[in-house]
């Protein structure tokens, strides 16, 4: 394995990592024709940006260690072919930061696309797994750390004077993200001779949400862009799945795990009906009008000890369930989804404490965005906001971060005139971003843009029942369907999909289009797609 690295002093001054470009391609895309080194890779540095270092090393074929990174333990993907990895170091002059961009280029397997991977909560970018099986699919794979840290490591948020990292936001947010596909395309044009045919961004979650913030500002880098589950409007819903740790400690009421499922099974058990068939999924949540009050005295076997669901259960999860609120009565974002995880480690985790009372458990990516961000104090008590406060704390987030991290701009025009594809699925059962904020969001850029039928022509949304937060990821073959889409000009009408349903079975289901939804046929069996047709709610 060969190792070379080099260091630029200015910014625009290209940096090389080794031997010579290649002379030749074959115009099929493949790589057969030619023999590929790790070796030259010019990289000049994108607008207001200095390139640091360029790292090019060779990587034979065979098992990638991805290594632990907590709170997800280490992993191994195996048969991915020989390929050049590429690190690219970029900083912006003055600022004192370092965002990596690793680029991964096959040799001998390349398909003549790039994909580009996205992150997850506060990590920007992927630790080796996406990469690898990108890889092992035949594209050259590309992501950027954005220069922060870590899943849940959040110890960026603030310089040492205890304010807030304007530059590392502005790069977590969507900078970095714009200058890792022009980094990609510089490295892939010069290791292969050719530019890559086809640009997708691929990422769920704080990886959907990034795929939309390139919608948004950047509708020339990718052709097509897979975010889903997406954690847009992030300066309000992060906010938002607080709420079930602010309605506990205020209602002095800790349900334990066992409680949170009861209410989720019985809200299943009446909701499941009403796409015409009992199959363990609720097909379309905003029918279900279960009252959790209905549970009242029901008595549990709980972890070896008898509960019985009170009064005042019932009153945390129906205020969970309807999401955050004014102390007026005033909506502010969407609830948890019904059915979906309401316990531990989840948004309304409880655990004992010395004494064997049940206490909140505040999931960390909220609460660091709290903490760290509007409080500017990382060690602030998250358990100590009243309703009034939540409020206030609401507003603050949205006044400071909307313009930065919001990421919710209907106005997607620019997008569509590049003749860029958006494909997002989300799933109904979504424990961690209510799915709710991604519907509001379709529904906006249908006001802004001419309705839905011009909107469909190049952005589609599908929910996944049963589904939990990016949970489909596998389940569905979504960027197959985004290139039929992009290359061929295939409009997907459904995504088939495999779901498990509230037994723990496997169900195969044609999700459908926003905003139809799937009734079955009255015939057929339950777990088969084919029993099932798409139509408009209001045809119920």
């Amino acid at each position: 394995m060969r190792r070379r690295l080099l260091t630029a002093v200015a910014a625009g001054v290209p940096l090389a990592a080794a031997v010579c470009l290649p002379t030749a391609w074959a115009e099929s895309g493949s790589s057969a024709s030619r023999s590929l080194d790790c070796s030259t890779v010019t990289v000049q540095a994108p607008e207001g940006t200095t390139v640091a270092s360029v790292e090019a090393v060779d990587r034979p074929a065979g098992t990638v260690d991805v290594p632990a990174v907590p709170p997800l333990p280490a992993s191994q993907v195996t048969d991915v072919p020989g390929y050049c990895d590429v690190t690219v170091t970029l900083t912006h002059p003055g600022e004192g930061d370092q965002a990596e961009v690793k680029v991964w280029l096959p040799r001998d397997t390349w398909n003549g696309r790039l994909q580009t991977v996205g992150g997850s909560a506060f990590a920007a970018g992927d630790y080796g797994s996406a990469l690898a099986g990108a890889v092992k699919n035949g594209y050259a794979a590309a992501t950027t750390d954005a220069g922060v840290k870590t899943y849940l490591d959040t110890s960026w948020a603030l310089d040492a004077g205890g304010q807030v990292n304007a530059s590392l936001l502005k790069n977590f947010a969507s900078r970095s993200e714009h200058e890792a596909a022009v980094v990609a395309k510089q490295v892939i044009n010069g290791f292969y001779g050719r530019a890559a045919s086809y640009a997708y961004f691929n990422g769920c979650s704080t990886g959907g949400r990034q795929g939309y913030a390139e919608a948004q500002r950047h509708p020339d880098d990718y052709d097509g862009i897979l975010a889903n589950a997406p954690a847009i409007s992030w300066d309000e819903f992060e906010v938002a799945t607080l709420w079930p740790q602010v309605v506990m400690n205020n209602e002095k009421t800790y349900p334990s795990g066992c409680e949170f499922d009861a209410f989720n099974t019985a809200v299943v058990k009446a909701c499941d009906p009403l796409d015409g068939v009992k199959d363990g999924l609720v097909e379309n949540p905003a029918r279900c009008d279960f009252d959790p009050r209905r549970l009242i005295g029901t008595t549990l076997e709980c972890e070896g000890r008898q509960v019985t669901i009170s009064a005042a259960d019932a009153a945390v999860v129906r205020k969970i369930w309807d999401g955050p609120r004014t102390t007026s009565g005033q909506k502010l974002w969407s609830g948890v989804p019904i059915g979906a995880d309401l316990k531990f480690p989840y948004l309304a985790g409880t655990l004992p404490d010395a004494n064997g009372d049940l206490k909140g458990q505040a999931f960390p990516v909220p609460a660091s965005w709290v903490q760290s961000w509007l409080k500017k104090q990382p060690s602030f008590d998250v358990s100590t906001i009243t309703y009034s406060q939540f409020t206030e704390l609401f507003r603050q987030s949205q006044a400071e971060y909307d313009e930065v991290i919001g990421t919710d701009a209907p106005d997607l025009t620019a997008f569509r005139k590049s003749g860029g594809k958006l494909l997002t699925w989300h799933g109904r059962q979504d424990q961690l971003i209510p799915t709710q904020g991604t519907v509001t969001y379709r529904q906006q850029v249908e006001r802004e843009m001419g309705g839905a039928e011009r909107v469909d022509d190049f952005y589609r949304l599908f929910l996944a029942p049963g589904t939990a937060h990016c949970a489909l990821t596998g389940q569905t073959d979504d960027l197959g369907a985004l290139r039929a889409w992009v290359e061929e000009g295939k409009a997907p009408v459904t995504l088939t999909a495999t779901l498990t349903n509230s037994a723990g079975k496997q169900v195969t289901r044609d999700l459908c289009a926003y905003p139809k939804v799937s009734r079955y046929k009255g015939y057929g069996d339950p777990a088969a797609a084919d029993s099932f047709r798409c139509v408009y709610p209001s045809r119920y």
